[in-house]
């Protein structure tokens, strides 16, 4: 009989014991819950009132914060988001990024979405599952701005797509690609554009080398003369398929073969553009005009200011 109340006392203390431990991790928890969820409702009552004092001030990143909330408290939540929570934001409201402040004519290809963030924006294929072109407003301030900033290197699923058209994380494991930003980190010039531009929905399949390698240099290149620009540089970003193009992961994300970028200071009109195949041996080449990138993708990215 003893030894019977003695196991049960065990017993007893050992279950006290994991009521306690997991009490502590409950409120851990909850303290990290409340504290992001603070300071996340700080962050769009901050942009609320930029808004209000700047009717300039994009307000598109606030259905973003929810994406934040998930990322930072829920990180398995984003693939099973509601569907309601997955549209895209639209290029009415984020005119900023484009020249005069009107969008390209979109195709009327089927899966396409436009989504807004608060550093560029994005034309999404979720037939490829990559960007159809991704573009930004850069300007000497905001490269200032910008210097400095850590990389946040958070990559993530963009819970405002369907899950079905979208990449995911699991689809760039062991694929032998690199996650290639269309629109790079480094021109990022707020922490929470820098978050936003690792949205797998701003990458492409891309060789690692070509990305480390000449593509770089063509980022930097960019950089440079925006710095020196007297204005706004417009700078469109895209992949390019050919018909027998790869895929990668079980979600099977397409690889481009080519890769483009094209760009218009508006204080001067010009525009040029580079093309670059997605390989490793690939070497900055010569800039093409707009009219060939035109041919050779089909976009009509600069018709609303200088015509057809």
């Amino acid at each position: 009989m003893k030894s019977k109340n003695k196991n049960s006392n065990i017993q007893k203390h050992q279950n006290r014991a994991k009521s306690k431990k997991k009490s502590r991790a409950a409120s851990l928890f909850n303290l990290k819950r409340f504290t992001i969820t603070a300071s996340i409702a700080a962050l769009a009552s901050f942009q609320i009132a930029n808004h209000i004092l700047n009717p300039g001030w994009d307000l598109s990143q606030l259905p973003h914060l929810s994406q934040l909330w998930l990322d930072h408290i829920s990180p398995h939540t984003t693939a099973a988001a509601p569907e309601k929570n997955r549209q895209g934001t639209g290029f009415s409201q984020c005119p900023q990024f484009f020249p005069n402040g009107i969008p390209p004519t979109a195709s009327q290809a089927q899966l396409q979405r436009e989504l807004c963030f608060s550093a560029f924006a994005i034309l999404h294929s979720g037939e490829t599952k990559t960007p159809v072109f991704v573009v930004e407003r850069l300007n000497r301030n905001l490269l200032e701005q910008g210097k400095g900033l850590k990389r946040s290197d958070k990559f993530y699923a963009d819970a405002r797509l369907p899950r079905s058209e979208r990449a995911e994380l699991e689809d760039y494991k062991h694929s032998g690609y690199s996650r290639g930003h269309m629109a790079p980190a480094a021109n990022m010039y707020s922490p929470e554009a820098m978050a936003q531009s690792f949205s797998l929905a701003n990458m492409v399949p891309q060789n690692q080398q070509h990305n480390a390698g000449a593509w770089n240099k063509i980022e930097q290149d960019t950089r440079r003369y925006v710095s020196r620009a007297k204005g706004d540089v417009f700078i469109y970003t895209g992949p390019v398929f050919d018909k027998s193009r790869g895929t990668i992961g079980p979600g099977k994300v397409s690889v481009p073969s080519h890769l483009f970028k094209l760009i218009y200071d508006a204080s001067t009109g010009r525009s040029w553009a580079y093309w670059h195949s997605n390989q490793a041996q690939a070497q900055s080449m010569a800039p093409i005009n707009y009219e060939e990138l035109r041919r050779r993708t089909g976009l009509e990215l600069l018709a609303p200011v200088i015509g057809n």
